[in-house]
């Protein structure tokens, strides 16, 4: 039994984890989870994502924005990519030869599927079709659910507040602006 412990029922946990030095601070393990999901809080395994962007570029081209939409419509807004994971994803498959990269409107630049990317496609096409049933069975259970746009836009507001509490305390002014935005927000809602 481990002397920390006087209960045989806690000291399986140390006899456990103590071996385990490359957790941070010692604290509990990392779980990977079950199946190709990644672990926890991931709708992607490794490599996952890459197939379904392209296959999103397949089949039509596309902006990176409208990826992610088309990403967080598909499973029913249970997940919606962030730019800082599409963008770099983009980046790679253009540095992979799987796409190209022509410019859009302003800003925009427009990705189109090549040769080699079909390639890569076709060989990876039984793991493509069971990430496409797996998002198509995620849309199909949340999809009764608020729309995914609006999710978004309630988490960036939360996002948007804890960042500018983090940078510290707000004066009177500050205070009142914040309070007026909110509540104007609300108001417009009721209204809709």
């Amino acid at each position: 039994m481990h002397p920390r412990f006087q209960d045989p029922r806690q000291d399986w946990y140390f006899a456990r984890h103590e071996r385990d030095d490359d957790r941070p601070f010692g604290g509990p393990p990392r779980h990977r989870g079950p199946g190709r999901h990644g672990g926890p809080g991931r709708f992607f395994g490794h490599g996952d994502l890459r197939l379904v962007v392209l296959n999103l570029i397949a089949e039509k081209p596309c902006y990176g924005y409208e990826i992610i939409k088309a990403i967080e419509e598909r499973v029913g807004g249970a997940y919606s990519p962030s730019p800082g994971t599409i963008y770099p994803t983009l980046t790679m498959l253009q540095d992979l030869g799987h796409v190209t990269v022509s410019d859009g409107d302003g800003a925009k630049k427009l990705h189109t599927i090549t040769d080699e990317g079909r390639a890569y496609l076709d060989a990876h096409r039984p793991t493509l079709e069971a990430l496409m049933e797996r998002m198509d069975e995620s849309g199909r259970r949340h999809g009764g659910g608020p729309a995914p746009q609006i999710v978004r836009a309630m988490e960036n507001l939360k996002l948007a507040l804890r960042l500018r509490l983090s940078r510290g305390p707000l004066d009177e002014a500050q205070i009142n602006a914040v309070a007026a935005a909110i509540d104007t927000a609300a108001t417009t809602l009721e209204q809709v």
